[in-house]
C-alpha cells in the first residue's frame, strides 16, 4: 500500500466527499448454496443496497484509469487517480470482485504491464508507474519499507485467473502458455519456512502483504500463506489444462504444505489463527475471516472461528467496516511509525467487510446483514474511504472498499 496520507509522488491528500459506487461478483450462486439463510428470502431494501453498491462500483471503476506513457490504462486504487500506479493487489482485487465491469482489453493490458515489470530474480512489482517504472516494494521507491512486499505475486495469480475465467478457450490457453513462466517465477521469488507457510525473515524483513505493509509481522506468517494457497491452487488447476501434469502436482503439493503446516499458528486460548509466528504474534481479524472466506479447509476451526466473529463483534466492527486488530490492539512491531487508530494501526476498513459477512452470515444472518446495511449506509452519507474512525477518514473514493464487499454481497445473493 501506500504510505498513510500520501500519493505515489509524497504530496499530501486532501480529504474529498466521494461519489457513489458499483460493484459486481464473479463468484455467485456456490456462495448462496453455501449459506442458504441468507439467500434469496432477501429483503427489497438490501436489494437496493446491493443496487448502489454495483452502481457506485462502476463509477468509481471508470473514474480510477491513468493512462500511462505507453497509453495502458491503468487502474489506480481509488476514483480520484490520486495514485499514478498501476497497484498489483489494488487491481488484483478489481479483476476478481469486479471484472464484469472492466472492459477485457484493459485488463489484459494491465496484466502485461505488471508481468513485464517482474524482476530478473522473480520479484513481482508492488506496482507500476505512469512511466513504466516497476516498485517493488511499499514506500517511497527511494526508501522502500523493508524487502520486496510477499504478496505481490499471489494476486498477480489471482488477477490472471479471474480474467482467464473470462475469456474463450482458445484465448485461455495462448494466455496461460505467455504468462504461465512469469507467474510462477514470481511466485517462486516468495521466500517459504520448510514447513511450506511464507516466511519473513526478522533480520530483514519483507514488507508483507499490502493492507498491513507498514507492519513487521515476522516469522511465519498467516494471511500471506493463505494468499499463497490460493495461488497454488489456481496454478495447478491451469496447469492441469493447459501445462504439465508435474506442474500441476508441484502446486497441488505446495498447497497441501500449508494445509498440514498452518495450525503451528494456532491459538487455543481465542480459537483465532495468529497474524505471525514471531512479531505481530497476535489475532489476525482479517486473515482469519480471509480463511473461511476463500474455503481454506480448516476442519473444526472453521466454526471456531465464526463464533469468535460473532461473539466479539463489537470489538472490531465499525459502521460496517473491520479493524485488524481487535479493540485496544495494536501490532507490536512496525515497518514505520503509525499513530494509534489510524490506517493499519486501528482504523476500519471496508476491503474486508464482505469477508466479515461471508463467515457471520451462516451463523447469524441478521447480523451480517445489519454489518452490510451500517456499511452502505456510512458509504452513502460519508463516502466510500479507505479506512475511517471516529473523527478520522482517510482518502475518499477508493475502489477496493467498494468492488470487495460487493462480491460478498452478490454471491450472498442478497
Amino acid at each position: 500500500m501506500r504510505k498513510p496520507g500520501l500519493n505515489s509522488s509524497g504530496q499530501v491528500l486532501e480529504a474529498q466527499k466521494l461519489p457513489p459506487v458499483r460493484v459486481p461478483v464473479l463468484v455467485v450462486l456456490a456462495l448462496a448454496l453455501a449459506f442458504p439463510a441468507c439467500s434469496p428470502r432477501s429483503s427489497a431494501p438490501l436489494k437496493r443496497d446491493v443496487a448502489f453498491l454495483e452502481d457506485a462500483a462502476k463509477k468509481l471503476l471508470e473514474g480510477c484509469i491513468l493512462k500511462a506513457s505507453d497509453g495502458t490504462p491503468l487502474y489506480t486504487p481509488d476514483g480520484k487517480a490520486h495514485y499514478a500506479a498501476l497497484w498489483t493487489r489494488d487491481f488484483a482485487s478489481m479483476v476478481e470482485n469486479a471484472g464484469d465491469l472492466m472492459p477485457k482489453e484493459n485488463i489484459e493490458k494491465c496484466i502485461d504491464y505488471l508481468i513485464k515489470g517482474i524482476r530478473a530474480d522473480g520479484a513481482v512489482p508492488d506496482r507500476v508507474q505512469v512511466d513504466g517504472r516497476p516498485v517493488y516494494a511499499a514506500g517511497a521507491p527511494e526508501t522502500p519499507l523493508g524487502e520486496p512486499n510477499i504478496d505481490n505475486a499471489q494476486f498477480l495469480v489471482f488477477a490472471v485467473a479471474s480474467y482467464l475465467d473470462m475469456v474463450p478457450t482458445d484465448r485461455q490457453k495462448f494466455l496461460y502458455k505467455k504468462w504461465s513462466s512469469p507467474l510462477q517465477k514470481g511466485m517462486n521469488y516468495i521466500p517459504l519456512a520448510a514447513s511450506g507457510l511464507v516466511w519473513n525473515d526478522p533480520a530483514k524483513p519483507h514488507s508483507p502483504y499490502g493492507f498491513t505493509d507498514t507492519v513487521a509481522k515476522t516469522g511465519e506468517l498467516f494471511m500471506e500463506s493463505l494468499l499463497y494457497w490460493r495461488a497454488s491452487k489456481m496454478l495447478a488447476r491451469w496447469e492441469g489444462i493447459y501445462g504439465s501434469e508435474e506442474g500441476k502436482e508441484a502446486w497441488a503439493a505446495r498447497a497441501r504444505a500449508l494445509e498440514k503446516n498452518i495450525d503451528s499458528l494456532w491459538d487455543d486460548k481465542t480459537g483465532m489463527f495468529f497474524a505471525a509466528s514471531r512479531d505481530c504474534r497476535q489475532t489476525d481479524i482479517w486473515a482469519n475471516a480471509y480463511a473461511v472466506y476463500i474455503d481454506f479447509p480448516l476442519r473444526d476451526k472453521k466454526d471456531q472461528i465464526i463464533d469468535w466473529l460473532v461473539n466479539n463483534f463489537d470489538r472490531y466492527v465499525w459502521k460496517g467496516q473491520v479493524r485488524h486488530l481487535p479493540k485496544g490492539e495494536y501490532w507490536g512491531r512496525q515497518l514505520m511509525p503509525v499513530e494509534k487508530e489510524r490506517y493499519q494501526n486501528g482504523a476500519y476498513w471496508a476491503t474486508p467487510s464482505g469477508w466479515v459477512m461471508w463467515a457471520l452470515c451462516g451463523r447469524d444472518p441478521a447480523l451480517a446483514s445489519r454489518m452490510f446495511r451500517d456499511l452502505v449506509e456510512d458509504f452513502r452519507i460519508s463516502g466510500i474511504c479507505e479506512c475511517i474512525n471516529v473523527g478520522y477518514r482517510q482518502l475518499t473514493s477508493y475502489v477496493n472498499s467498494a468492488t470487495n464487499p460487493l462480491a460478498a454481497a452478490r454471491g450472498i445473493l442478497w
